[in-house]
């Protein structure tokens, strides 16, 4: 049963580009409701996407902290060298292993590369000077590695979404979804 009664049967757009009555809509908005397209939308790809991002942000956050830490470079370029390794890992591991993508072309990897590079300037640019507000009694260096640490979070978040619906979206049907569901 839907938390609010349908008061018209008007059809709009719905998130995933189907008709929907302008009633579910409201669905969207409640924890109460678990309608088709949420449960497609939250299904094997975020646990693959997880486990990828285990492997990628091992490799990428050692080169990260070894940069910061031990060879002097700057919390921009550290976290970018993060992100450029990491990324690589990433384009294949989720290309292949999370989102089974067959799309071979230069347009691919340019959304995965605009995915990527908006990502990491939203999470890093807003960790940064979000940490350095909450922990202004403490050093910098502790300051900048809980920076970084934020900035890793916030990424993960973003870059799953901006990979799933972007830089690897589906065009082979109706539904940009339908490849993703089990």
């Amino acid at each position: 049963m839907h938390p609010f009664p349908p008061k018209s049967q008007k059809k709009v757009r719905g998130i995933f580009g189907r008709s929907v009555e302008s009633w579910e809509i409201v669905c969207y908005n409640t924890a109460r409701c678990e309608g088709k397209d949420m449960k497609r939308f939250v299904d094997s790809t975020i646990p693959k996407f997880l486990l990828t991002g285990v492997v990628n942000t091992a490799v990428g956050a050692a080169v990260m902290f070894l940069l910061y830490n031990l060879a002097g470079c700057s919390y921009w370029l550290s976290s970018a060298a993060n992100y450029l390794v990491g990324g690589t890992v990433s384009f294949f591991l989720n290309k292949y292993f999370t989102f089974h993508s067959t799309e071979r072309s230069w347009a691919q990897v340019g959304r995965f590369v605009l995915t990527v590079a908006v990502c990491w300037l939203v999470a890093y640019g807003v960790a940064k000077p979000l940490t350095l507000r909450l922990l202004a009694g403490e050093g910098e260096r502790f300051q900048t590695n809980a920076a970084m640490v934020v900035g890793m979070g916030l990424y993960t978040v973003l870059n799953y979404l901006g990979q799933r619906l972007f830089a690897f979206r589906y065009k082979g049907s109706e539904d940009t979804d339908d490849h993703m569901a089990d």
